[in-house]
Order: C-alpha cells, then sequence, then structure tokens
C-alpha cells in the first residue's frame, strides 16, 4: 500500500457515521518519507471544507512554528486520528477513533518517520493511551518501537495565549531532536 491508496481510501470511506456529515475526508498530506509525522485530532471546519490538514487557524500556527525551527511544512507529514470533521467540532468517540485507526497505522507503517509528534490529549490519548498533554509535553514516549513527542495542539493557543511560547519552545526542541 501506499500513501496515495491510503488518500484515495480515505476519500471514499464509510466505515462511520462521520462520512454523512462531512464536507470532504482530510486525508494526510505531506512528504512520505518525512523524519516527522504530526497527529492531530480531527479536521476542523476549515479543513472539512478544503480536504487538507491543518490549513486553518491552527495550522497556521503549527506552519508559523514550524517556519521560526527551520522546518519546511512541505518536508513533514501532518494527519489526525479522525480523517472526517465531527459534528460541531466535538471530540471523536472512540466508535470513529476505531474506524480511523488502520489509515494511521498504515501512514505510519509506510512513512516510517524518526519521531512522531502527538499534537494535544485527544491525539495523546488515541495513539498513547494517555490524555496528560500538560504532564508529558515536550518528552519523548517511546511505544512499540516508535518515538513520540508529545505537545500541546495549536488549537490550544487559540484560547490560550500563554501556550504559545511554550508551544513554540517545543517545537524547537523537537527540530533538534530531528538535527541530532
Amino acid at each position: 500500500m501506499s500513501i496515495q491508496q491510503i488518500r484515495e481510501e480515505v476519500v471514499k470511506c464509510t466505515k462511520c457515521e462521520l462520512c454523512r456529515t462531512r464536507t470532504n475526508a482530510v486525508p494526510g498530506k505531506g512528504n512520505p518519507r518525512a523524519k516527522i509525522v504530526f497527529i492531530g485530532e480531527a479536521p476542523g471546519r476549515t479543513e472539512d471544507a478544503k480536504g487538507e490538514p491543518f490549513v486553518g487557524s491552527a495550522g497556521k500556527k503549527l506552519s508559523d512554528a514550524l517556519a521560526k525551527n527551520g522546518i519546511a511544512r512541505d518536508s513533514v507529514y501532518i494527519t489526525n486520528v479522525v480523517k472526517c470533521r465531527p459534528p460541531n467540532n466535538r471530540v471523536p468517540n472512540e466508535s470513529e477513533r476505531a474506524a480511523c485507526h488502520a489509515y494511521l497505522d498504515s501512514e505510519l507503517d509506510i512513512i516510517q518517520p524518526e519521531i512522531i509528534c502527538v499534537l494535544g490529549n485527544t491525539a495523546s490519548n488515541s495513539v498513547l493511551g494517555q490524555g496528560e498533554i500538560t504532564k508529558n509535553r515536550g518528552k519523548i514516549i517511546e511505544k512499540n518501537g516508535r518515538k513520540y513527542f508529545l505537545t500541546f495542539h495549536p488549537a490550544a493557543i487559540i484560547y490560550n495565549q500563554e501556550l504559545a511560547s511554550i508551544f513554540e519552545s517545543d517545537i524547537a526542541a523537537l527540530a533538534g531532536l530531528i538535527q541530532k
């Protein structure tokens, strides 16, 4: 399987109820040989409209932090736990997360990144079975032979400006890990 094949499957997916309320499915996007994969929770309104991950205001925060640290956005791969926007931007439920799980696993298996940056509590809970981002942010967690780096979801910065400098320092630390 290839990243393109996963994209094609995601776009036509009907595995859960979210297919009924989405405008567009939102497959991952980026470099299929990326050293870093970013995983968020689920697409938001702008992502649902455009069919691309992290293209709204949270995506701008992520892009800005990457650029400040010399990481080209097109050098990384960006995806979500859930590939369709939940109604009213609610947190995806267990069955929705489970329906998309194979897509995320396939993306990671194909890309084989050096490090996976998990953005926020929902993604952390889905991927690692723990949600305590505040306690674990900025840290590496190893699981099943993969290295995960945890930080806040960039949307959190929009609602709490005090997190902006922490998020930026986490992305700087992540950039440092890749350059080693």
